[in-house]
């Protein structure tokens, strides 16, 4: 089976690493963000057998998302698989935050993924079912304080998972969240923290493994709705 991905938010790191997961098993896989130059070096360099398009994205854009679906019809089909990854928010708590900035946190991880999620899920009640992962933070599930509009929009994604999942998995689609709990290692977070053990940080090709497991099994019914992928000493907090 040739599956048709979506990963909406694709960035160096962990996005990459979903990209070329997916695409070295197969997948056909489409590859939204607002980094035209970046994404479309990374399409034509994804692993074989998969194929890759760059479908430049705003995912604050209503508009812009709808228009990047229908591009991915045109050239691969209908979806198979969305990744709501994108995250976008400041770093600041109550009073230091403009409602600017909440909104925009707001626009990226609650409204873009609730508008990917209706594209994406639209096509699989029409294909027989599909596979719709969030990426989630430790913030999905408890604040750390001092950053209300990072912490609100990943709760609201996290519940839209949830709702999700109860009305569809029915219909054979399977909506997963997953719960990141530490510092993945990404292009320059090293660089940002040099005191810290190298063997802290989470490595995202390992982590796209586990993105593709919640992908690959057939069985809707016995798929797990939340994993939870930490290095962090907290691990029983959670479950």
């Amino acid at each position: 089976m040739i599956r048709t991905v979506v990963v909406a938010g694709v960035g160096p790191g962990l996005g990459e690493s979903l990209a070329r997961k997916f695409a070295a098993e197969g997948c056909q896989v489409a590859l939204f963000a607002r980094s035209a130059d970046y994404i479309e070096e990374l399409a034509d360099d994804l692993p074989d057998p998969g194929e890759g398009v760059a479908v430049e994205t705003d995912l604050t854009d209503v508009d812009q998302i709808r228009a990047g679906f229908d591009a991915v019809r045109d050239a691969f089909g209908p979806v198979d698989v969305l990744v709501n990854h994108a995250s976008a928010a400041s770093w600041t708590g109550l009073m230091d935050t403009s409602v600017e900035d909440f909104e925009r946190a707001w626009a990226v991880n609650g409204r873009g993924a609730f508008v990917c999620s209706q594209e994406a899920v639209g096509d699989m009640l029409d294909t027989g079912g599909g596979t719709v992962i969030f990426t989630g933070a430790t913030s999905a599930v408890r604040s750390r304080g001092g950053a209300i509009g990072f912490t609100a929009a990943k709760f609201a994604a996290r519940g839209m998972a949830m709702d999700i999942a109860q009305e569809f998995g029915p219909e054979g689609v399977h909506v997963a969240h997953v719960v990141i709990d530490g510092q993945i290692d990404t292009p320059g977070a090293r660089d940002r923290a040099p005191d810290r053990d190298p063997e802290t940080f989470l490595d995202p090709d390992e982590m796209a493994e586990t993105y593709w497991h919640l992908v690959e099994q057939d069985d809707v019914s016995t798929q797990p709705f939340e994993v939870h992928i930490t290095n962090g000493p907290n691990t029983t907090e959670f479950i």
